[in-house]
C-alpha cells in the first residue's frame, strides 16, 4: 500500500467518479462525520459520479440514499440498488419530490425462497457458534443475513471463521466488514454491484472504463474491489485487517475512517483544479 500522497496527478486527473464503502470509510463510530458528508458534496458539486456499495441493509441504506449527495447506494453486497428521483424536490408533493426506487438482482420468487433458508441457516449460526447473534439492522434485510461481530458485540476470530465455515456449507456466498459477517445466497457481489450500478445509472460498461474510477474502502469484504480498480484506496483503518487480506488496496490514507475518505475526495477535486500539458 502506498501512500496516498503518491497517487501519480495525471492517473488522478481520469477520475470521473467514486464507488465508495460505507461502514468505517464514510462513517466513524456509526455515524457519517461532517468531513466525510462535505466531500461528497464537493464530489457532486464538481460533477463526479458517486455510488456507495455496502453491506447494509435496505431498511437502514434507504434514508442515507434520500439525504446524502450521492447518485444511488448498492445495499447488501450488490443485491438491491437504492436511488433516488428529483433529489432537489418538486413542488406539490409531500416528500418534496423525491421517489425512492429499489431494484433487485433476483426475482420475486427467488428472494422469498432464499429467504426462507437464510432463515434455517441464522438459526443454525446461533445453536453452533457461542456468543453468534444477529445484527441489530437484520429486520431490514431481505437478501441476507448478518452476525454482528464488533458492531455492539463482540465475537472471536474462531467464532468468525466458524460462522463463515457454516454459511459456506450451507451453499452460501460469505464476506467479513469491518462490523459484520455477511452470507447470501446468489452470484452477487460488491463489483458485481458496481457493474450492475453503472448500466442502470449510466448506460455504460464499468470495465470498459474501470481507469475513470476509485474505489474506497476498509475491510476484507473490499477486495474483489481492491483488486479489480487500478484505482483502489483503503482509509488507514484498513491495517486493522491488513493480514487478512489477500488483495491491498494500492494506495492508503494517513486519516482513518471519514476523514480518510475526506482525503480521498480532496486529491481527487485538487487533481481537477491542476492544468497539464
Amino acid at each position: 500500500m502506498h501512500p496516498l500522497k503518491t497517487w501519480p496527478l495525471q492517473a488522478v486527473q481520469r477520475v470521473t467518479g467514486v464507488f465508495t464503502d460505507i461502514d468505517d470509510t464514510l462513517t466513524t463510530d456509526g455515524a457519517i462525520t461532517p468531513d466525510a458528508l462535505a466531500a461528497l458534496h464537493a464530489l457532486k458539486a464538481a460533477g463526479l459520479a458517486v455510488v456507495a456499495i455496502t453491506g447494509r441493509p435496505v431498511g437502514w441504506s434507504a434514508p442515507f440514499a434520500q439525504s446524502w449527495p450521492v447518485d444511488a447506494i448498492v445495499a447488501e453486497n450488490g443485491a438491491v440498488l437504492l436511488q433516488v428521483s428529483n433529489k432537489k424536490g418538486l413542488c406539490g408533493s409531500k416528500d418534496g419530490g423525491q421517489t425512492l426506487s429499489k431494484t433487485y438482482q433476483q426475482d420475486a420468487p427467488t428472494r422469498r425462497a432464499n429467504f426462507a433458508r437464510m432463515k434455517q441457516v441464522a438459526q443454525r449460526v446461533q445453536r453452533e457458534v457461542p456468543g453468534a447473534v444477529l445484527a441489530q439492522d437484520s429486520a431490514g434485510r431481505e437478501t441476507d443475513i448478518a452476525v454482528d461481530h464488533s458492531e455492539f458485540t463482540t465475537l472471536p476470530a474462531e467464532g468468525i471463521a466458524q460462522v463463515v465455515a457454516i454459511m459456506h456449507s450451507e451453499g452460501m456466498h460469505a464476506t467479513v466488514s469491518s462490523i459484520h459477517i455477511n452470507g447470501w445466497f446468489g452470484a452477487h457481489n460488491k463489483l458485481e454491484g458496481a457493474r450492475w450500478a453503472v448500466r442502470t445509472l449510466y448506460g455504460r460498461d464499468m470495465d470498459a472504463e474501470r481507469d475513470a474510477w476509485v474505489y474506497v474502502g476498509d475491510s476484507t469484504n473490499d477486495q474483489l474491489m481492491f483488486e479489480a480498480f487500478p484505482h483502489s484506496v483503503g482509509v488507514a483503518n484498513v491495517r486493522r485487517f491488513q493480514a487478512q487480506l489477500a488483495h491491498l488496496p494500492r494506495y492508503i490514507t494517513d486519516a482513518e475512517r471519514g476523514a480518510g475518505f475526506a482525503e480521498v475526495a480532496h486529491a481527487v477535486l485538487a487533481a481537477r483544479s491542476v492544468r497539464t500539458p
